[in-house]
C-alpha cells in the first residue's frame, strides 16, 4: 500500500475495501452494545424521570463517539501493516 503518488492494483483497491467495511460494521457493533447497556435499563424499566433521561443521555453522547474511536483505530493499524508477501507462507521471494 505504499504506492506514493502511484495507483493501486485491484488487490490493494479490494483490500481497503474489506478493511473499511469491517471497520464501520464492528463500529456499529460496539456503538450498538454500548448504547444498549448504558440505556438499557431506562428502556426497559420503570426509573425515576432524571436517570432515566441521563442513561438515554449518557448512551446517546457515548455511542457516536465509541463508533468513530473504533473506525479510527481499526483503519489506522490497517495503514500501519506492511504489504503482504506475494506468496502465502513466505517471507523471502527468494525462498
Amino acid at each position: 500500500m505504499e504506492t506514493y503518488g502511484g495507483r493501486r492494483n485491484q488487490a490493494e483497491r479490494d483490500a481497503i475495501t474489506v478493511e473499511i467495511g469491517y471497520a464501520l460494521c464492528s463500529a456499529l457493533f460496539a456503538a450498538a452494545v454500548l448504547f444498549g447497556a448504558v440505556a438499557g435499563p431506562a428502556l426497559l424499566f420503570e426509573l425515576p424521570g432524571t436517570v432515566e433521561k441521563l442513561l438515554l443521555h449518557i448512551g446517546l453522547t457515548i455511542a457516536p463517539v465509541v463508533f468513530v474511536a473504533r473506525v479510527i483505530s481499526v483503519l489506522v493499524r490497517f495503514r500501519q501493516q506492511g504489504p503482504q508477501p506475494s506468496q502465502p507462507g513466505r517471507t523471502n521471494p527468494d525462498s
